[in-house]
């Protein structure tokens, strides 16, 4: 703003957030000036600029992208089904999927994690395993899980709404036959959709240098999530079969 400028340079512990670490130089700052240890003459200021100012910028955008990549996924799940409570069941996989990816964050922070040995060396130091920070990487990571944390519940839906049609139960045990015979038929599918997700995601999670600060963090929660939302595979055609009961 065409002011005179000085910078001063700081670094963080390896184990704090960037964000942490801004906000408390803030409050302490704050705490000397208002107790007068800290004197800002008339026309100085300071502000705090680097990653920080790039993390707020960032953040800003996310809370405007996440909400709109979540709602454009259930719109398109619900023109695919044409029905709320479906789609709703469907939507659900990415619930469990977020949680996954935060599992997989708190593990990542235990020193117990993969503390296991492996050819002289231990799993911790191939997988790189450190406490990973919220960051850019870390949400742009969770959007990524969105879009393929649903695949198992569009392949079970799909098919509980086809083989429903098809049959047309008109009691209780046929609606249950009808879901176990739909979630039995779409396991190896599901299967194989989750695990071809992660095991691409195994070269990200081991990799070193150049690039890998930003990949690894991207990896982590679509690695969890993937994990977790192997639970759809038992929870689609119960609830599926459940909405059915309650028609009848």
């Amino acid at each position: 703003d065409t002011f005179l400028t000085s910078y001063v340079l700081f670094d963080k512990k390896s184990n704090v957030a960037e964000m942490d670490t801004i906000n408390q130089v803030q409050k302490l700052l704050n705490q000397k000036i208002k107790s007068g240890e800290l004197m800002v003459p008339n026309g100085v200021s300071f502000a705090f600029t680097g990653n920080y100012e790039n993390l707020i910028r960032s953040e800003k955008t996310l809370k405007i992208v996440l909400p709109l990549a979540l709602f454009l996924i259930f719109m398109v799940l619900y023109l695919q089904f044409k029905s709320v409570s479906l789609t709703s069941l469907v939507f659900s996989g990415i619930l469990l999927a977020w949680s996954g990816g935060f599992l997989m964050i708190w593990l990542y922070g235990q020193s117990w994690f993969l503390y296991i040995p492996f050819f002289g060396d231990f799993f911790r130091t191939i997988f790189q395993i450190h406490p990973i920070n919220l960051s850019v990487a870390v949400w742009v990571g969770f959007l990524a899980l969105f879009g393929i944390a649903s695949d198992n519940g569009v392949i079970l839906g799909s098919f509980l709404k086809d083989s429903f049609e098809k049959h047309q139960p008109k009691t209780i045990e046929e609606i249950r036959e009808s879901a176990i015979e739909a979630g039995m038929r779409r396991v190896r599918p599901c299967l194989m959709t989750t695990a071809t997700t992660v095991l691409a995601l195994l070269p990200v999670l081991t990799s070193t240098g150049r690039g890998a600060d930003i990949m690894v963090p991207m990896a982590i929660p679509s690695f969890g999530g993937m994990f977790v939302a192997v639970i759809t595979l038992l929870m689609v055609p119960v609830v599926y079969a459940w909405i059915e009961e309650r028609k009848l």
